[in-house]
């Protein structure tokens, strides 16, 4: 179909209409909706390992674009009747549970969607919206019949237990699922054939333990032999909870067993203590590493105040992405200077580092710095001459920013200023990942856990689930690999933590200068990060 034929067509919608819960009627054939597949130009071929280890993907994946009037998008997931014709549905056991008797509306509109973008305008279109979570009326397995696994994959995070907890203690209970394992070691467990079944009774108490007690680590991704494991096993639930690596290894998973016909719904949990999935609001953990960065500041501003010219130095995680460090900064209000990655800086000259310090210090005789593991790295590969290494999750080997800094200031104010400091550096990365989830994160990890069983027992597969804009919905992979979410330092929220800190922007004057006589705008300095507003 040519433009104008789509033109043509959009421009005579006039009810947007569409199912989802029962194959006879998915997406039924009216002229109020539009349905598109676009499949991106790569061919479509099962997923491995490259020999050097690292992960290949497929991003072949058909895209479910639903369009309506006034310009309506939804990016639709993946669902069993895409690919399977002749499914048999089941009554959701959950209008017999007696738990949700006393709700007032047991199932959740097939036509509800939530909106990416909810700040508009008066003549603005609709936009974008993504499939609403919650239970269908529906669903596409069976209890007795579903088989489910969970995996752990890539660094730790305060929840990762939770979320365990609540998928087993979900599938039980809500849907009367009793077949539960859980793949110990990572993505490695599934060909190693390294299993624990999971019950309610075992879960019961292991939100209360930091880490995972499947284990986990990075790399290991071989999509073939992850899904003849899946198959050999019985499995038609898999829920795999990781970071935008792992969600790349579970979308390459879902790829393959498309292709292969199999009735395995795919749901992915997005976890990264760092905050740097996009589309979602945040990521589970996220809260309680703020929260615990709090002691580690105010272990550092005791120790600055309590000596005369104290520095209190405190390295937080970040490897891309600076949203813990610029949270716990505007938290804990005793921080002096936050360095992030995505925030350039320098260290010698008039608006350098140097010179600030050595202003705060004059000024309140200590101060505290706060920096992201990721922040200055190319201040470094400068200076040790690095060569670019990666772990098994193929994310870049960082040098220790924080240590590296400490030494800088040190030598700096001893040798070249004759100036006395008592710098303290702080390290908390490995107490922070390994801690429990606080109360709002075992909130949080309970509605992704839930959210993803619906989705899974309604037929939907290849997603990820996430809140956006306060509303859970059911995210296609795609939408969650494809980039990163960075702290954007053209908007309000670094302006705060500015305002709170006022430390200078650290920009290189030089830099500044020649911009301005090649006539660039002010925002091409900063790095290429995604402009999100975070009002």
């Amino acid at each position: 179909m040519d433009s104008s034929s789509i033109s043509s067509t959009a421009a005579s919608f006039v009810t947007l209409k569409f199912r989802c819960f029962d194959p006879t009627y998915a997406y039924s054939a009216t002229p109020n909706h539009r349905r598109s597949f676009v499949t991106s130009s790569r061919s479509l071929t099962p997923c491995a390992t490259n020999s050097n280890g690292s992960m290949a993907t497929s991003e072949n994946s058909e895209r479910k674009i639903i369009t309506g009037k006034a310009g309506y998008v939804l990016e639709d997931v993946p669902h069993f009747s895409d690919y399977i014709s002749d499914l048999p549905t089941y009554p959701n056991p959950l209008q017999d549970n007696p738990s949700y008797s006393v709700v007032k509306q047991h199932f959740v509109d097939v036509d509800d969607s939530v909106a990416q973008n909810i700040v508009v305008h008066q003549d603005s279109p609709r936009g974008r919206h993504f499939r609403r979570v919650g239970p269908r009326e529906k669903v596409y397995f069976d209890s007795d019949d579903v088989h489910a696994c969970i995996v752990t994959c890539g660094g730790l995070c305060p929840g990762l237990n939770t979320v365990i907890r609540e998928i087993v203690c979900g599938l039980y209970h809500m849907y009367g699922v009793h077949q539960v394992l859980g793949i110990e070691g990572g993505y490695r467990g599934f060909y190693a054939r390294n299993t624990i079944p999971l019950t309610p009774k075992i879960v019961n108490g292991i939100h209360k333990r930091g880490g995972t007690i499947l284990g986990t680590s990075r790399g290991g991704h071989d999509t073939s032999k992850i899904v003849d494991s899946i198959q050999d096993r019985g499995i038609n639930q898999v829920y795999v909870l990781g970071g935008d690596g792992t969600q790349k290894g579970a979308s390459a998973i879902f790829e393959e067993i498309r292709r292969r016909g199999l009735k395995v719904a795919v749901a992915g949990i997005p976890k990264t203590i760092d905050n740097d999935i996009p589309i979602i609001d945040k990521s589970f953990g996220f809260d309680t590493a703020v929260e615990e960065a709090q002691r580690a500041i105010s272990a550092a501003h005791v120790e600055a105040e309590s000596f005369e010219n104290g520095i209190g130095v405190v390295k937080l995680m970040g490897r891309y992405s600076g949203f813990i460090a610029m949270y716990a900064t505007i938290a804990s209000r005793d921080v002096d200077c936050c360095l992030i990655p995505e925030s350039p800086f320098y260290l010698e000259g008039p608006g350098g580092l140097f010179e600030y310090i050595e202003k705060r210090l004059k000024e309140n005789g200590h101060m505290v710095i706060v920096i992201a593991e990721g922040a200055g790295q190319e201040l470094l590969s400068e200076i040790m001459h690095t060569v670019d290494q990666q772990d098994a999750s193929g994310n870049k080997l960082l040098q220790d920013v924080g240590l590296w800094i400490s030494q800088k200031i040190r030598d700096h104010f001893s040798k070249k200023r004759k100036m006395t400091i008592n710098l303290k550096y702080i390290d908390p990365t490995y107490m922070i990942r390994a801690v429990p989830s606080n109360a709002s994160d075992n909130v949080y990890c309970t509605l992704l856990a839930h959210s993803a069983i619906h989705g899974a027992m309604a037929g939907y597969t290849g997603f990820t689930v996430g809140p956006v804009n306060g509303r859970h919905a059911y995210i296609p992979f795609y939408r969650i690999i494809e980039r990163q979410n960075r702290v954007v330092i053209t908007d309000r929220m670094w302006a705060r933590l500015l305002s709170s800190t006022n430390q200078p922007s650290f920009l290189d004057p030089k830099k500044v200068k020649q911009s301005k006589e090649e006539g660039k705008p002010d925002t091409q300095l900063f790095n290429h990060a995604p402009k999100i507003l975070n009002n």
